[in-house]
């Protein structure tokens, strides 16, 4: 079984937007209007990842939902869990690739944690939602 697509909510998506094509270098390829099942509509904006036709990073930009003023789009803080324990991951193919995704994201001004697990290596920020990013090699 094969994994297909991560989808969250965004709570800004023009920022979303910004921060997974320009800054992750992901490819908008499909936008969708529809119905969400408790009230309201949505648009669901898929992201390819490094051009793997298989695997992508969703969005939902929701509309006229019921309480949407109060949602969280932070899946920690939602959670009530500390920082970076819930995080969504993407592999890198070698050390020099890792160094440049670090490179862009501390040019964008991110904060940026760097992790050596002994048994792989990690950089860490933040998406506009507040959720934690992840390269791995």
């Amino acid at each position: 079984m094969g994994y297909h697509h991560l989808a969250l909510a965004a709570k800004d998506m023009r920022a979303i937007h910004d921060f997974y094509e320009r800054i992750m270098g992901f490819e908008l390829v499909k936008v969708e209007i529809g119905p969400v099942m408790s009230g309201g509509w949505g648009k669901h904006f898929f992201y390819r990842m490094d051009g793997d036709d298989s695997k992508f990073i969703a969005f939902w930009e929701l509309h006229d939902t019921q309480d949407q003023e109060a949602y969280q789009y932070d899946i920690n803080a939602a959670a009530n869990l500390p920082m970076l324990t819930n995080h969504y991951s993407f592999d890198v193919k070698d050390r020099a690739e890792l160094e440049a995704r670090k490179a862009k994201w501390l040019a964008e001004g991110l904060d940026v944690i760097e992790i050596d697990h002994n048994w792989c290596h990690s950089i860490y920020t933040n998406d506009p939602n507040g959720n934690a990013v992840e390269f791995c090699l």
